[in-house]
């Protein structure tokens, strides 16, 4: 019985990888790893208009043999402001709360639900600023590009990423050839 558990959830992760990439989830990319599709990771663009915005998430999702019949534990890596690093989440949508979870949600409603939790302020978050959420979402860049699983798994969030801190040295550089030229 627990290899067809396991057999079955393969089976929907794969279903749920092929949805995903064909309808994807705004502002995220998610992609499991080639060696266990039990361990998938994701990346949030941080949104426009919130304290997030600018910042690059990533995060994981492990889930148990038993998908879609248990949930995922759901984690942040990057510091955000919004969720504890590398801890279990405690989110209805997460293996905290197996009493909340519904065997029809996909990967795409669980990336989903995590975004709507992540821009909005509800008890179970860290009690940060927003100028600190924002002073994350600017470091989030460097801090991902630090991580050797980030750069295998998401290239083309490191290709922007690459451009965006490039970007920001031309901009430094400006500024301080400008304040130069007052002086």
């Amino acid at each position: 019985m627990s290899n067809f558990k396991s057999n079955s959830a393969t089976a929907r992760l794969k279903q749920d990888y092929l949805r995903l990439k064909r309808d994807p989830v705004p502002y995220i990319t998610a992609e499991p790893l080639s060696t266990n599709i039990l361990e998938w990771h994701y990346v949030v663009t941080g949104p426009e208009s919130t304290p997030y915005e600018g910042g690059c998430y990533h995060g994981k999702l492990v889930f148990p043999k038993e998908f879609p019949f248990k949930p995922p534990a759901i984690y942040m890596i990057t510091p955000n402001g919004r969720f504890k690093t590398n801890t279990r989440l405690c989110l209805s949508i997460s293996d905290f709360h197996p009493d909340t979870w519904n065997p029809a949600w996909s990967v795409s409603a669980i990336l989903t639900g995590l975004l709507s939790f992540m821009k909005s302020p509800t008890t179970g978050s860290i009690d940060t600023t927003d100028y600190d959420k924002r002073a994350l979402a600017f470091n989030s860049l460097e801090f991902n590009l630090q991580n050797r699983q980030f750069c295998e798994l998401f290239p083309d969030s490191v290709v922007q990423i690459q451009a965006e801190l490039k970007k920001r040295m031309g901009m430094k550089s400006l500024k301080n050839q400008n304040q130069n030229q007052q002086l």
